[in-house]
Parts: C-alpha cells; sequence; structure tokens
C-alpha cells in the first residue's frame, strides 16, 4: 500500500475529483464540481489531497484536507473516502490520515458533516464508526458533536430592547471580555483549552483566530449595561461562503437573564444590514442554551457536524 499526496499534474487531480463522491454511504462527500471550486479558489491544494493505492495503483482512499485560501498549513479534513471493497476501511483510514499528519507537521481536525437522524440510521452509524475509529487512531482522540444552524432573511431579525449597550472597543478589551467569557463555558473545545492553558492565553489565541477570519476586527462589538457594566461580547465574522455568527457570549455574572438574546439579535442585525442573505452558526449539542437561542432567533439546525480533534 502506499500513501502519497496529489502532483500538480492536471491528470493526477481529475483522478481526486473522479473519485465517486458517494462510494461509501451517508457522510456527505464533495462534488466533483465543488472539488474543482475549492482548487480553484487555493482551499483545496494537491499537497493536501492524499490517495491510498494498491500495487497497481488503484485508488483505494481519498483524503481531502482544507484550508483558507492563505493557509500554511490546512485546517481540517473535509472528506475522507475508502472503497467499499476494502475489508478494513478504519485501518487503511487510519495509515492515510498518519501519512498526511506527518507530512503536515500537524494534526488538523476532521470535520464530518452528518444528517440530523444520523444515529437512527444504520448504515449512516457504520459509516460514522470506521472514520471515528480512524481519526482516533491517528491521534483525533477528542469528539466534539455541533449543531450547524442557518438564519435567512424569512426568520427576520428582533429590535433593540435597550437592556444592553453596544460599543467598539480596545484591544485589551476585547482580550478581557474573551477571558471572562472562557469561565464556565458549556463549549467543549473551550473546556479542553482550558485544561492546559489559562483563560488569558486561550483569549489571546481566540482573538487571534477570529482576527484571521475574513471578517472585519470593526465589526466586533462589547455588550454593556446602560450604567457601562461589561455584560458580554458580540463578533460577527465570516467564513469564505457567508456571513457567520462567530463569538458571542455573557460573562458568568450576568448568565441566565436572557441577554444572549439580545447578544445574538445584536449580530444578526449587523449581518442582514449588510445585506446577508445567509448567517450561519454552530454550538455544541451539549450547549442547550446556545442552541435554545439559536432557534428563539429563528436559526434552523441544517445539519450535525461531527469533529475530531487532538488532545490539547
Amino acid at each position: 500500500m502506499r500513501f502519497r499526496p496529489a502532483t500538480a499534474d492536471p491528470a493526477d487531480l481529475d483522478r481526486a475529483v473522479a473519485y465517486p463522491a458517494d462510494a461509501d454511504g451517508p457522510v456527505a462527500a464533495l462534488s466533483p464540481e465543488k472539488i474543482r471550486e475549492e482548487l480553484a479558489a487555493n482551499r483545496l491544494r494537491p499537497e493536501w489531497t492524499w490517495f491510498a493505492e494498491d500495487e497497481d495503483g488503484e485508488v483505494l482512499a481519498r483524503a481531502l484536507w482544507w484550508g483558507r485560501a492563505d493557509s500554511e498549513r490546512p485546517i481540517a479534513l473535509d472528506c475522507l473516502q475508502v472503497r467499499p471493497t476494502v475489508a478494513d476501511p478504519a485501518a487503511l483510514a487510519a495509515g492515510l490520515l498518519a501519512a498526511g499528519h506527518e507530512a503536515f507537521g500537524a494534526l488538523p481536525e476532521y470535520n464530518m458533516s452528518l444528517p440530523g437522524d444520523w444515529r437512527e440510521r444504520p448504515e449512516a452509524v457504520a459509516a460514522v464508526a470506521w472514520r471515528r475509529e480512524a481519526a482516533e487512531r491517528a491521534g483525533l482522540v477528542r469528539p466534539i458533536e455541533r449543531l450547524r444552524y442557518e438564519w435567512t432573511p424569512a426568520a427576520g431579525t428582533a429590535g433593540p430592547t435597550g437592556r444592553l449597550v453596544f460599543r467598539d472597543g480596545t484591544d485589551e478589551e476585547y482580550l478581557h471580555a474573551f477571558a471572562r467569557l472562557a469561565e464556565g463555558s458549556l463549549d467543549l473545545h473551550t473546556q479542553g483549552e482550558l485544561r492546559s492553558m489559562d483563560a488569558e492565553q486561550l483569549a489571546r489565541e481566540d482573538m487571534a483566530f477570529y482576527l484571521d477570519c475574513p471578517g472585519e476586527r470593526s465589526w466586533w462589538r462589547l455588550a454593556e449595561l446602560p450604567d457601562g457594566t461589561l455584560a458580554g461580547l458580540a463578533v460577527p465574522s465570516a467564513t469564505p461562503y457567508h456571513r457567520n455568527v462567530g463569538y458571542l457570549g455573557v460573562v458568568p455574572e450576568q448568565r441566565g437573564r436572557g441577554l444572549i438574546d439580545e447578544i445574538l439579535a445584536e449580530i444578526t442585525r449587523f449581518h442582514a444590514a449588510e445585506g446577508a442573505d445567509r448567517i450561519t452558526a454552530t454550538t455544541d449539542t451539549v450547549n442547550t442554551p446556545m442552541a435554545a437561542a439559536f432557534a428563539r432567533a429563528g436559526y434552523e439546525v441544517t445539519e450535525i457536524r461531527l469533529i475530531m480533534e487532538a488532545a490539547p
């Protein structure tokens, strides 16, 4: 068995594109058209496109890692497929991922896009099982399940109530707000990171991440009570495809008062005023207060994402 990245040879890239997108079931795969679009945008690249080949050169598995157009390394594994004729797909996929990780010098997370009822579908359960096993063997041992939401103009926007005042802040104020929001967070990634670093270190990483996203720093807002007391943070953001909720939250001492609705409404109003016809968002399935806030704001669940991460 040989594990290798694609070359820049158009014929080699054609092999990556031609691999059957529905070869092994219900886990969403990229269409040939989408792959070519992402290659053209430099979000998929030959060196991030890996094959497992037998001794005759037949492609038995394919892994497509994704990044932003200016990324030095891939951010996430977006597509992993193994031919249904392979007896042990988990073992083959684990070897393919390990080869890619070694070449990248990193362990990008693996995102699986799944239908909301995937646990009720035996074929989906089986397809997830071998992928998860492969990811764990390759070092991605922490699973996080997230709900993906979408807002469209048909849902409307809530007007300001006056309970909160939103203003721009300095880098120091934003850093402080990010750190405060991490305290007691229900977000599993945040909880995991806080096991290996303090809140200020995590705040710096969070700020750096959102500054690197396609959204603008000028969009960010501190949320305050009318007397100037910090209540939370609103970070409207964007992906390479559409507007995004980004980061939001309420400081610990103000939680439980419904202020998250005010902050989410501010982000939604901002994007809507800019002409957004779609706003996406995600939250962990265990973060039921945030999920309820999205539902109240008219955001609808479009899929579940199972994310496999390396341990912090």
